[in-house]
């Protein structure tokens, strides 16, 4: 069973830029699809963006164009590259890992999760 601890989330200011990590063990990452999911005070936890364990990305809407998800599979890491911040970005990101090549964007195809790590983008 694969174990996930993100890192990198903080406090940036509108129109800045984070890159949040995921380091996973207990597993090889080239075997999952990876995902961002993230989740805002009161709200559901939605899609942010993948990478298919078979190549290829997709985004949310709400943040393509400004977030770049990659891994490094010899480091067992991957990372969301985060630009343009916006205060609606505020949230709990959570790392992901789904045993499915090519999952739809759902939280219900993802079977390992991390805690989650907090970022606060302020106007």
């Amino acid at each position: 069973q694969v174990q996930l601890v993100e890192s990198g989330g903080g406090l940036v200011q509108a129109g800045g830029s984070l890159r949040l990590s995921c380091a996973a063990s207990g597993g090889a990452l080239r075997t999952y699809t990876m995902g961002w999911f993230r989740q805002a005070p009161g709200k559901e936890r939605e899609f942010v963006a993948q990478n298919w364990s078979g190549g290829g990305t997709s985004y949310a809407d709400s943040v393509k164009g400004r977030f770049t998800i990659s891994r490094d599979n010899a480091k067992n890491t991957v990372f969301l590259q985060m630009n343009s911040l916006k205060v609606e970005d505020t949230a709990v990101y959570y790392c992901a890992a789904s045993l499915s090549v090519a999952p739809p964007p759902k939280r219900s195809w993802y079977n390992y999760w991390g805690q989650g790590t907090q970022v606060t983008i302020s106007s």
